[in-house]
């Protein structure tokens, strides 16, 4: 009885490639770690919390460099290697170095906030949210079935909403989290009730069965898958901040901690998009269809109604740089839709997905930049107002033409190279995929953002008003500058480097 049974009990025994999910696992165990040691650090020591949490980030960001090699997979069905819960192929990694690279400069700005803040934020607890959510964001663009992807999507969304709110006694802060929450759970639950659809059409949460089963769907089953595809769209729509679920964004950039609204501009991006590929190219191509056309709507309200936004901002409102950069994120989202979009018609997906990857690797970098000039700014002028930067290269030259290079990246103008090289990518994309429709919009959209990037830019270098101000800047929100400058001068001498970086290998 007992020699039948072990083979049985051999083959639910399932090996774990420890290799392949080092990333989210280090961040995870030392976000873990900072909050036990938080229990015993005094005061004064507190600091040490934020090098430990940056030297983690670091760590999972180097734990990538092994699994270069070729693609890994573990928690796999028994006798199937194809069918797995976790895949480290070149997508992931790619995703992983942008949401862990992103995070790192995201703690990098944070520890100067934080000793700033003089209290109104735990630092223990920030760290531990921080960890926390980009252990989740690491571990989504792995996550190869529905199960493992929304437990992801939470992981990372959760802790977000606590950095949102954490600053005490701050009504805005309070007001932003609470938006924030509402919004991104009733996307949850519109998702979950998608994929519960699609579960009960296929009987099977793995994303590759799921592609091959749904094919053969057909009768009522079929009216339900697809109205499984819509629901799972309209919540991952709500994730990558697309018109019209856009709303939550500029009050929450506005209310939250500045290095929270970079991270969630940048990370939080790649968890929807990430999502959102997952989801559309890799379990429901057959269902292009459907995604497509949908997509591309959605791609051109969402630059549209961003860029319109931005361009509206006053320059003497309070917390308008802020608000301005929040709008245009919103603008910048529609871009990155386009691929996607296109996938649905290219026949050569893999590529146009490729042309998202790069846009949201070049749009990382550059936008974390101009977040990190703006925490230097915030710091001698609290109200953060686009006209607070007028003059700002009489006072610090450097700051200034680093600011002014990425918002001309941000506009896809030189000497932005990396910038223009990605906004052609994505043009390029619409336009093989037979959607010149949306490539004109695409176009329109890029003329208006050039009226309030050039704008900002401008005003840099204008006479400042009275005695220029000089922004001294600690060193670890020197380094997040000089790392976003360096590596936006880097891939816009070499931008084809973007491009093979972020081949897929999807498919």
């Amino acid at each position: 009885m007992s020699s039948l049974a072990q083979p049985a009990a051999q083959s639910l025994v399932q090996s774990v490639d420890w290799v392949a999910i080092a990333p989210p696992t280090i961040t995870a165990v030392v976000g873990l770690a900072v909050l036990v040691a938080d229990l015993f650090v005094g005061d004064a020591r507190k600091a040490l919390l934020g090098w430990v949490s940056v030297a983690g980030l670091a760590a999972s960001t180097l734990a990538l460099l092994p699994l270069l090699d070729g693609d890994r997979s573990t928690f796999c069905l028994t006798g199937d290697a194809n069918v797995c819960s976790y895949a480290a192929d070149r997508f992931a990694l790619v995703i992983q170095f942008l949401v862990l690279g992103g995070a790192l400069l995201a703690a990098l700005l944070s520890m100067t906030a934080l000793k700033d803040a003089k209290r109104e934020l735990p630092e223990g607890e920030f760290w531990f949210l921080l960890l926390s959510s980009a252990a989740g964001a690491a571990l989504l663009p792995a996550s190869r079935d529905l199960a493992t992807l929304i437990v992801a999507l939470e992981v990372a969304s959760l802790p977000a909403f606590a950095l949102v709110g954490l600053r005490y006694g701050d009504r805005r802060s309070s007001e932003a989290a609470l938006k924030f929450f509402l919004s991104s759970v009733t996307a949850t639950a519109v998702s979950l009730m998608g994929i519960s659809f699609v579960y009960a059409s296929t009987g099977t949460l793995y994303l590759t069965e799921i592609a091959d089963r749904i094919q053969n769907v057909d009768g009522q089953l079929h009216t339900l898958a697809q109205t499984g595809v819509v629901l799972t769209l309209i919540g991952f729509a709500f994730k990558t901040a697309a018109v019209p679920f856009h709303f939550w964004v500029p009050d929450t950039y506005v209310g939250a901690p500045l290095p929270v609204a970079a991270y969630l501009s940048v990370v939080g991006k790649a968890v929807g998009f990430s999502g959102l590929i997952l989801v559309t190219v890799v379990a429901l191509p057959s269902y292009a269809d459907v995604w497509g056309p949908s997509l591309a709507a959605l791609a051109a309200l969402t630059m549209t109604i961003g860029n319109v936004g931005a361009l509206r901002q006053q320059p003497t409102r309070a917390y308008s740089a802020v608000r301005l950069l929040a709008w245009s994120s919103v603008g910048q989202a529609g871009y990155l839709l386009v691929p996607i979009a296109a996938a649905a018609y290219s026949d050569d997906a893999e590529k146009a997905i490729g042309s998202t990857v790069a846009y949201a690797l070049m749009y990382a970098a550059v936008n974390l930049g101009a977040f990190a000039v703006a925490a230097l700014v915030a710091r001698a002028k609290p109200l953060n107002r686009v006209s607070d930067y007028r003059g700002l290269y009489a006072a610090s030259p450097l700051t200034a033409l680093l600011l002014g290079f990425f918002l001309l990246c941000l506009a896809g103008l030189p000497p932005g190279i990396i910038g223009l090289f990605a906004k052609v990518t994505v043009f390029s994309a619409a336009v093989d995929a037979g959607l010149g429709w949306l490539a004109v919009i695409m176009a329109v959209n890029v003329v208006i953002a050039l009226f309030y990037y050039l704008q900002w830019t401008a005003l840099l270098f204008r006479a400042p008003e009275g005695e220029p101000e000089k922004h001294r800047a600690p060193a670890p929100l020197a380094a997040a500058i000089a790392l976003t400058g360096l590596l936006g001068i880097v891939l816009s001498g070499a931008p084809q480097l973007v491009l093979r970086f972020s081949a897929t290998g999807l498919f």
